[in-house]
């Protein structure tokens, strides 16, 4: 099956033609855009973030809002429970007296009724503002600084064009799941306009779906390529289907392999179970790059120079089987020509692992990383 087919059988979406993909990579630039679009707002604001902090990026996006419900558009905000903390105690408070429906999603507590298993959690990031323009991608709204020394490094893209009621769907579903409450899609639905011409769909996944949706899309993606596959992920735990897609791509086919992580970590046990993997990838004669600047919280792959995927996934289990995420899939060559000159930068800006020096690591680092991988896998 071509893989806009079977993108459409695991998410119900088509692909769509006629939208326009703007990469965004500087993560101060990317709020500044996404609160120059509220306050550009008329009618709607929906945002839903796996991380709305109560921080200053938080409070910057939060006037925003306030902004924008002061003129009576109607603003609409899902946190996730623990992935939210901090923004649903102080910020949320603050923007409810201001007319803003602030929703806490998958609400967790021991004592709570109807309350979330907390290793399952929406992991999303979707902006839709009017129903004309969206955001997705890895960025959340909340300052960089994750990892002291080294801030996030993102990539997140903003759409106009029919996809956007894609999101628009998305949001909504999200919405209905906590509330229960059906709108009138006249209202959030205005009339796809033509903005570009980047045909791109969207890949929705989590425990709702009967697959695990981003992992069965990305193993297809893996076997379909020919020439060249980069993967950008901040997490690598895969499950055995994943590893031997990405190995036999190389070791098969001959296809030339990348894989982009970074450096640093704000995981410790997941770190060392990644190191796991290391020995398997580098045999197959996969690259492995450690990114040095930043914490590279990015997540994207190109397939040739046909197919990306812009997400939040990460190419680990808990992405796979446990978080709610969104995928955006682009057919379109000069956007993956674009993305390719973002990796040819990160390429150029890492650490290539040599398979020689790694094998001579220390026994005890081996020990610790394997059975890392088996407390992940466990955690």
């Amino acid at each position: 099956m071509c893989i806009p087919g079977l993108a459409r059988q695991l998410g119900d979406f088509d692909a769509l033609a006629g939208n326009q993909i703007e990469l965004l990579v500087d993560y101060a630039k990317t709020i500044d855009r996404v609160i120059a679009d509220i306050d550009l707002a008329r009618r709607h604001v929906h945002l839903l973030f796996y991380i709305f902090a109560g921080d200053e990026s938080g409070q910057r996006v939060g006037d925003a809002l306030m902004r924008a419900a002061n003129r009576g558009v109607q603003c609409r905000v899902l946190m996730d429970a623990v992935g939210s903390v901090g923004g649903l105690q102080r910020l949320a408070p603050v923007l409810r007296s201001a007319g803003i429906e602030v929703l806490e999603m998958l609400p967790v507590g021991l004592f709570r009724r109807n309350a979330a298993r907390f290793d399952l959690r929406n992991h999303r990031k979707i902006a839709v503002i009017d129903g004309i323009t969206g955001y997705t991608g890895s960025q959340n709204i909340a300052n960089p600084e994750f990892v002291r020394g080294y801030p996030n490094e993102e990539l997140m893209v903003r759409l106009t064009g029919p996809v956007v009621a894609q999101l628009q769907a998305m949001f909504l579903a999200d919405h209905y799941f906590e509330t229960g409450t059906v709108f009138n899609p006249g209202d959030l639905f205005p009339d796809p306009i033509q903005a570009g011409k980047s045909p791109c769909q969207l890949v929705p996944s989590g425990p709702g779906y009967l697959r695990e949706n981003g992992r069965e899309l990305i193993i297809a993606m893996l076997y379909a390529a020919r020439q060249r596959i980069v993967v950008t992920t901040p997490y690598f735990v895969p499950d055995e289907p994943f590893l031997h897609a990405i190995c036999a791509a190389r070791l098969r086919r001959g296809v030339e392999v990348h894989l982009v992580l970074s450096m640093h970590a704000n995981q410790i046990i997941t770190q060392f179970a990644q190191r796991s993997y290391y020995d398997d990838l580098l045999e197959a004669g996969i690259e492995i790059h450690l990114y040095r600047p930043h914490f590279l919280h990015a997540k994207h792959v190109t397939i040739d120079d046909e197919i990306a995927l812009i997400a939040s996934t990460n190419m680990d289990i808990r992405s796979f089987a446990l978080n709610a995420e969104i995928n955006l899939v682009v057919y379109d060559r000069s956007v993956v020509r674009e993305l390719r000159r973002l990796q040819e930068s990160y390429f150029a800006n890492s650490e290539r692992l040599n398979v020689a020096a790694w094998k001579k690591r220390p026994l005890a680092h081996k020990v610790v990383q394997n059975t890392a991988r088996l407390m992940d896998s466990f955690l």
